[in-house]
């Protein structure tokens, strides 16, 4: 079941963003593995935009976090736990947000990943997503700097991209 987040699932989100990031190890992204999680503050600050959701059976088990800004809905984290992945609550997870962009403001949706991973862009794509540069004329420029920060934060650029989708 896919639900707003509610307070008490705050708690649990490292733990299930954590252990999806164990995904990673061995790939050219294994470096999420031991790295931050989502902060606290970005979480509680989506769950009272109304744009934290989480896949519960019954306990939590998978989130996505997202932020309007200026008629965007940007996906900021989609994380399953490990041992519930592979059963579509990502897609679950990324539709509901997509259903919900419209009553949050939003006529786009819009999120950086890595270019390759099967699990990245091309579940994305799969989506409705599609890639577009940083440059495009189209994109905030809140939106276009994105992979600027990701590659001063250590993220290599090449494998960095931009998708977009109508709402």
């Amino acid at each position: 079941m896919i639900r707003a987040a509610l307070p008490d699932d705050l708690p649990l989100l490292a733990a299930i963003e954590a252990s999806a990031a164990t995904l990673f190890a061995g790939t050219a992204m294994g470096h999420v593995v031991d790295g931050p999680t989502t902060a606290a503050k970005a979480l509680a600050a989506g769950m009272a935009a109304g744009s934290l959701w989480v896949a519960a059976e019954p306990e939590p088990c998978g989130f996505l976090l997202a932020a309007p800004t200026a008629g965007w809905l940007h996906i900021q984290e989609l994380s399953v736990a490990r041992a519930a992945q592979r059963r579509g609550l990502g897609a679950a997870l990324l539709e509901t947000a997509m259903a919900a962009a419209p009553a949050l403001g939003c006529t786009r949706l819009s999120l950086t990943t890595d270019r390759w991973l099967a699990w990245n862009a091309p579940f994305y794509a799969r989506h409705g997503f599609a890639e577009i540069s940083p440059h495009d004329p189209s994109l905030p420029a809140w939106l276009a700097a994105l992979p600027a920060h990701a590659a001063a934060s250590g993220l290599d650029p090449a494998r960095r991209c931009i998708m977009v989708r109508d709402a």
